[in-house]
C-alpha cells in the first residue's frame, strides 16, 4: 500500500470490502490496473476461487506480472484458455487462487458443473462499459448468481464516453451485472484533485506551427470532410445526425457512429452514399498521416489513392470518391507533391543516366556519401535529371533535436552540481508518440541527422535516403505494370532499408520462391493493404491497362504524368546501370576483423552499455503499462512528441508517487491543427461523459432483481401434454431445455435461451448447432456465415446429415437487431432485374470486357437451390437473436425435451478417425457409390452387415438410411447405372 497515492486508498476503502458489489469508473491514467492489482492480493487467500472476467491476453499478461512484482507468487494469477484441457481445468479449480478466464469457457465450465460455483468467492470484471445484454459476461453473472449469493462481484471501467449513448446506459450495465452501488471518480473528484496538484512537474507547452504546406493542405482536407458530411446530411435528412460535425470526425470511433446511424437503412442506400462514408474514414487517416508522415511517404499515399479511383473509357470504376474530383483535392495533390521535388518547366526526364560527377578512382568515403544522399555539390547518378529534391521536414523534428541539445545541457549541468546520489530519478530521456510508425521515424532521424546543418535541414540525409527507396519503387511498379502484375504499397524504410534490404525480395519476382513463402508473402501484402483500406500503389488489371485513362481534373493528371515520366526514366536504362546506381558494392567494403586486439578493446566503448545521460528511449503510447514503464525507468525528462491526454495524467500520478524528484515534460503540439483541436475535443468530451453519469445515477431508480431459482422452479412446470385423459391433463416437470453445440457459446443466443428460463446444455454436436426435440435440429447461420457456408459447400453437407438423422431439419438464417433486415443492398437487386443484354455476355481474356452479374449467383438463387435438393429442411428467418429465442420456445411447446446423449451418439460414428483401418476395403467401394460419404459412411456399416444386403434392399430402405435424395440417388445407380459418378 506504500506505493499507493490517497485517492487511491480512499477508492480501495470504499469497494474492497467482500460484502459489496460495485462498479467503478474512473479517469483514464489515473492507475486503474494498480488499484485491480491490490484487490485481487488483498482477496487471494489459500482455498478461495478469484475470477477474473473480460481480460484481454496483453492484460493478463501484464496483471500476471504486477502481481508478482507485489509478491503475489506461487502460482499467482493463472490463465485458462483454449489449449487448457477440461480435466486440467476441473483440477485447478480444486486448488483455488487467482484464475484469468475467457467468457467462452468460463460459460461452458458453469454450465457443465467443472468449476464448482458455490466455492467462487468472488469475480472482478474489467471493461465493464461493453457489457450488454447480448455479451457473454452478462450470461456469467446470471450463472454466478443462480448457485451464489454471497460471493463478490466487482466491475471496473475507465471509458466513459461509451457509457453515455442510448437511454439510461449506466442503468442496463448495472442491471446486466446486477449491482446497486457505482462508484464516479473523474479527475475534477476533489481528493484526486488534491492528491495530484500537491507536487506538479515542470510542463513546458511548446506550440509548433505547420508549415505553410502542412497548413494549406490540412485546410484543404477539412474542407474535403466538411463537403462530405454536407453530402451525407443531405442524403438522409430524416436521420438523426447531429453527431455528424467535423470535430467528432477527428476520432477513430466517428466510424463506427455513423455506420450505427445508417446500419438500419443501409439495405436501402446506394453506392454513393457508401462512398461517402468510407471517404470520411479516408480523410480522416489523410489528416492523422499528414502530422505525421514524411512527405514522401504521403505523396506515395495519395498516389495509392488516385490508383483506386481511375477512370476509364470503358466505364467509370465502382467507389470513385466524390471529394477527389474537388478544387480541395487539387490543392492536396499539388502541395503533397511540391513538398518532395519539384520538376524543371524546361528540362525533362531524360532517359540516359547523368554524367559521372567523380572520377573512378574515388575513395570509399566519397562512395559512402553518395549512398548516404550527402552529395555535397554533387548531383546523385541515381537522381534523375530535371527532377529537382524539395524533401521539405517535418517542424517538430527540428524542434525534438532542440528540446534533446536543452536536455542534454541541463543534464550537464546537475552533473557539474554534484547532486547527492540518493536523488530519485535517471537521466534517460524519454519520448513518447501516438504509433510504433512514429517512433521509428524519430528514432530514425535522430539517428541520420546532421547535427552541423541549419534548422529545418538535419533530416536531409534521411530523406535522400528516403528519395531513393521512392524512386526504387516506382521503377518497380513500372516493371510489374508492363508485366501486366499486381502493385504494392511504398515500403517503409525502417531500419536503413531499400532496395538491399529485402524489398525486391519480397514484392519482385516471385520465381523459385516456394508456394507458401508466396501466400505469406501475399498475406502481408494484403494486410498492408487492409491497414490503409485500399490496395496500395495497385495498377490496373490487364483488361483495364488498354482503356485509355480520362482525367477528371488537373491535379490527377499532373500526377500521374509526372509518375509515368519517373516511370519511363527507368525503364530507358539498362539493368547494369539501374543496379550500379541504386545499390552499393559491399564486397568492396572493408569488413571488421574480430579477432584483432584493437576491436576486442574498443568493443566495451563502442558497443557496451549507455550511460543513461546518453540515452534517449522512444516509446510509443500504450494502455496502464506506462505506469510502469515510468516507475522502472524513473526518467528526469519526459517528451510528448504528441498531445495524449491520458498520459499527462500518469505523468501527474508518477510525480506525486515520487517526492523529490525533479521532472520536466516537453509537451509537443500543432499549433491550429487538427492535433490541438482533438486533444482538446477529447478533454471536453470525458468532462461531459462524467456529469452525464453523474447526473444519471442522482436520478437512476435502482434496480430490482429478480430470485431465478424461484423462477425457475415454476417454469419447471412448463410442458403440458396435449392428451387429456379423466377430465385432466397431464404434466410434465421436466424443466425445458436446448442441446447447444460447444462452438455457438461465440454467439449470443445461448445467453438469450438462459435468460428466457430455457435450460441450456453444452455438449458437442457432430449434427446441427441446436437440438430443441428429439426431432428438430437447428443449424444456425448469421448472414456472413451463410455467403461463406455457400462458397465453401458446407451447408450442402450439414443438410444432408440433419435431413439423414432427423425428422424435422431446420436452417436458422439469423440478422443482427441494429442491422438491415435483408440479404442484399436494393442497389445490388436492381442491377440483377435490369441485365444489360439479353445473354450474359462470356468473360474474355483481354477484351477488356467486364463479366456481368449473371456470373455470380444471386444468394436468394442458391437458397432455392438448397431447398429443391432438401425439401424436408426448413428455413426460419430471425430479424434478432431476441427473436430467435421466441422462435424457439414456440417450437417447443407441446413437445419432449431432447436427449443429451442421443444427440452427442448422433452423427459421432461417422468420424473418420473412429475404426480407421477396419474393413477398409469395403468402406472405400462404398464410399464410391452417390450418396455415400465420408460423412455417413460409418453409419451406413453400422445398418448393414456387408455391401450385398446395402444391394438387395429396396429404394424406400436405402431411404431410411441414407435420406431420401441420398437414398433415391443410390439405388438407381446399383439397380439402373442412372446415379452421378
Amino acid at each position: 500500500m506504500s506505493s499507493l497515492l490517497s485517492f487511491h486508498r480512499a477508492i480501495l476503502e470504499r469497494i474492497h470490502d467482500p460484502s459489496t458489489n460495485d462498479l467503478l469508473i474512473l479517469a483514464r491514467g489515473l492507475g486503474l490496473r494498480r488499484i485491480v492489482c491490490t484487490l485481487m492480493k488483498v482477496y487471494s487467500t489459500p482455498g478461495s476461487i478469484i475470477l477474473l472476467v473480460n481480460a484481454t491476453p496483453e492484460e493478463e499478461s501484464e496483471i500476471g506480472e504486477e502481481l508478482g512484482i507485489m509478491g503475489c507468487r506461487k502460482p499467482g494469477l493463472r490463465v485458462i484458455g483454449y489449449e487448457v484441457g477440461s480435466k486440467e481445468r476441473q483440477a485447478l479449480y480444486k486448488q483455488g487462487g487467482l484464475f484469468s478466464v475467457t467468457s467462452r469457457i468460463l460459460v461452458v465450465d458453469m454450465l457443465q458443473g467443472d468449476i464448482p460455483t458455490d466455492r467462487i468467492a468472488g469475480m472482478l470484471v474489467l471493461h465493464a462499459e461493453r457489457v450488454t445484454a447480448l455479451a457473454l459476461e452478462a450470461f456469467i453473472v446470471r450463472l454466478y448468481r443462480e448457485k451464489n449469493k454471497t460471493g463478490f462481484l466487482k466491475a471496473f471501467t475507465d471509458q466513459p464516453e461509451h457509457i453515455t449513448n442510448g437511454m439510461s446506459p449506466l442503468k442496463n450495465i448495472m442491471k446486466e451485472l446486477q449491482l446497486r452501488t457505482v462508484h464516479i471518480y473523474p479527475r475534477f473528484q476533489e481528493d484526486i484533485k488534491k492528491s495530484l496538484e500537491r507536487r506538479r512537474a515542470d510542463v513546458i507547452e511548446l506550440s509548433q506551427n505547420l508549415s505553410e504546406p502542412m497548413a494549406d493542405i490540412h485546410h484543404a482536407i477539412i474542407q474535403c470532410m466538411t463537403a462530405t458530411l454536407g453530402e451525407l446530411k443531405r442524403s438522409h435528412s430524416t436521420l438523426d445526425l447531429d453527431d455528424f460535425s467535423v470535430e467528432n470526425a477527428y476520432f477513430r470511433s466517428f466510424d463506427v457512429v455513423v455506420r450505427r446511424q445508417l446500419d438500419t437503412v443501409w439495405h436501402k442506400i446506394g453506392p454513393k452514399t457508401k462512398q461517402l462514408v468510407t471517404d470520411l474514414g479516408i480523410l480522416r487517416r489523410l489528416l492523422l498521416y499528414l502530422l505525421t508522415y514524411d512527405p514522401l511517404q504521403f505523396h506515395a499515399y495519395l498516389e495509392t489513392l488516385i490508383a483506386t479511383n481511375t477512370v476509364t473509357v470503358m466505364g467509370v470504376k465502382q467507389n470513385r470518391s466524390p471529394w477527389m474530383i474537388s478544387d480541395a483535392a487539387h490543392i492536396i495533390f499539388e502541395v503533397a507533391k511540391r513538398r518532395c521535388y519539384t520538376i524543371s518547366s524546361t528540362a525533362k526526364l531524360k532517359g540516359g543516366l547523368p554524367p559521372q560527377a567523380a572520377d573512378d578512382d574515388d575513395d570509399d568515403w566519397n562512395v559512402m556519401d553518395e549512398i548516404a544522399g550527402q552529395v555535397g555539390e554533387k548531383r546523385p547518378r541515381w537522381l534523375p535529371e530535371g527532377l529537382d529534391p524539395v524533401l521539405e521536414e517535418l517542424p517538430k523534428w527540428s524542434l525534438l533535436a532542440e528540446i534533446l541539445h536543452e536536455a542534454e545541457g541541463e543534464i550537464l549541468k546537475m552533473e557539474s552540481l554534484r547532486k547527492p546520489p540518493s536523488s530519485p530519478g535517471t537521466n534517460i530521456v524519454l519520448v513518447m508518440a501516438s504509433s510504433t510508425r512514429t517512433c521509428t521515424l524519430i528514432s530514425e532521424f535522430l539517428s541520420t541527422r546532421d547535427t552541423s546543418a541549419l534548422k529545418g535541414a538535419q533530416g536531409r540525409p534521411m530523406m535522400m535516403h528516403k528519395l531513393r527507396l521512392y524512386l526504387w519503387w516506382k521503377r518497380k511498379l513500372a516493371e510489374r505494370k508492363a508485366d501486366g502484375r499486381q502493385g504494392f504499397a511504398f515500403p517503409d524504410s525502417s531500419g536503413h532499408g531499400g532496395p538491399n534490404s529485402g524489398y525486391e525480395r519480397m514484392y519482385g519476382d516471385k520465381e523459385g520462391i516456394s508456394e507458401a513463402l508466396q501466400r505469406k508473402d501475399r498475406e502481408k501484402a494484403d494486410r498492408a493493404a487492409s491497414r490503409r483500406r485500399v490496395r496500395g500503389g495497385a495498377p490496373a488489371g490487364p483488361s483495364e491497362r488498354r482503356a485509355t485513362p480520362v482525367q477528371p481534373v488537373t491535379a490527377l493528371g499532373t500526377i500521374r504524368s509526372e509518375a509515368n515520366n519517373i516511370a519511363d526514366f527507368w525503364a530507358a536504362q539498362s539493368t547494369e546501370e539501374v543496379d550500379a546506381a541504386l545499390q552499393f558494392d559491399f564486397n568492396n567494403a572493408s569488413l571488421l576483423n574480430f579477432d584483432s586486439t584493437e576491436f576486442a578493446n574498443e568493443f566495451d566503448s563502442n558497443y557496451g552499455l549507455l550511460a543513461p545521460q546518453q540515452t534517449v528511449l522512444v516509446r510509443p503510447y500504450s494502455d496502464d503499462t506506462d505506469d510502469r514503464v515510468l516507475s522502472e525507468i524513473q526518467p528526469r525528462f519526459i517528451v510528448m512528441y504528441e498531445p495524449n491526454m491520458d498520459f499527462i495524467r500518469r505523468i501527474e500520478v508518477y510525480r506525486a508517487s515520487n517526492p523529490g524528484l525533479s521532472l520536466r515534460v516537453y509537451h509537443m503540439i500543432y499549433g491550429n491543427s487538427c492535433e490541438e483541436h482533438k486533444y482538446l475535443a477529447g478533454i471536453r468530451k470525458e468532462k461531459d461523459s462524467f456529469q452525464r453519469l453523474i447526473k444519471e445515477r442522482g436520478s437512476m431508480l435502482l434496480p430490482i432483481f429478480e430470485d431465478r431459482r424461484d423462477e425457475r422452479g415454476e417454469a419447471l412446470i412448463k410442458t403440458i401434454s396435449t392428451r387429456i385423459a379423466g377430465g385432466r391433463r397431464e404434466l410434465s416437470k421436466e424443466p425445458s431445455q436446448v442441446i447447444v453445440d460447444m462452438r455457438e457459446f461465440r454467439s449470443t443466443l445461448p445467453s438469450l435461451l438462459h435468460a428466457s428460463n430455457m435450460l441450456v446444455i453444452p455438449a458437442t454436436l457432430t449434427v446441427g448447432d441446436y437440438i430443441l426435440t428429439p426431432d428438430i435440429c437447428v443449424e444456425r447461420k448469421s448472414l456472413p456465415d451463410l455467403i461463406s457456408s455457400f462458397n465453401s459447400g458446407r451447408l450442402y453437407t450439414q443438410c444432408e446429415l440433419m435431413s439423414v438423422h432427423y425428422k424435422h431439419p431446420v436452417l436458422l438464417i439469423e440478422f443482427e437487431e441494429d442491422k438491415a433486415f435483408s440479404l442484399e443492398a436494393v442497389s445490388d437487386l436492381k442491377s440483377y432485374a435490369k441485365p444489360t443484354g439479353k445473354f450474359p455476355p462470356k468473360k474474355t481474356g483481354g477484351s477488356g470486357e467486364q463479366e456481368s452479374n449473371y456470373a455470380s449467383p444471386m444468394l436468394q438463387s442458391k437458397l432455392v437451390l438448397l431447398m429443391l435438393s432438401f425439401p424436408r429442411v426448413r428455413i426460419i428467418w430471425a430479424s434478432s437473436p431476441y427473436a430467435t429465442a421466441e422462435i424457439f420456445a414456440d417450437l417447443k411447446a407441446g413437445l419432449p425435451e431432447p436427449d443429451p446423449r442421443k444427440a452427442i451418439a448422433v452423427g459421432a460414428e461417422e468420424d473418420p478417425e473412429a475404426g480407421a483401418g477396419v474393413n477398409a476395403a469395403a468402406e472405400e467401394l462404398l464410399r464410391c457409390l452417390p450418396g455415400i460419404t465420408a460423412k455417413n459412411v460409418k453409419y451406413v456399416t453400422t445398418k448393414i452387415r456387408n455391401v450385398k444386403e446395402l444391394c438387395e434392399m429396396s429404394m424406400p430402405q436405402v431411404q431410411e438410411i441414407l435420406g431420401i435424395e441420398p437414398g433415391k440417388t443410390c439405388w438407381e445407380f446399383m439397380h439402373r447405372g442412372e446415379g452421378k459418378n
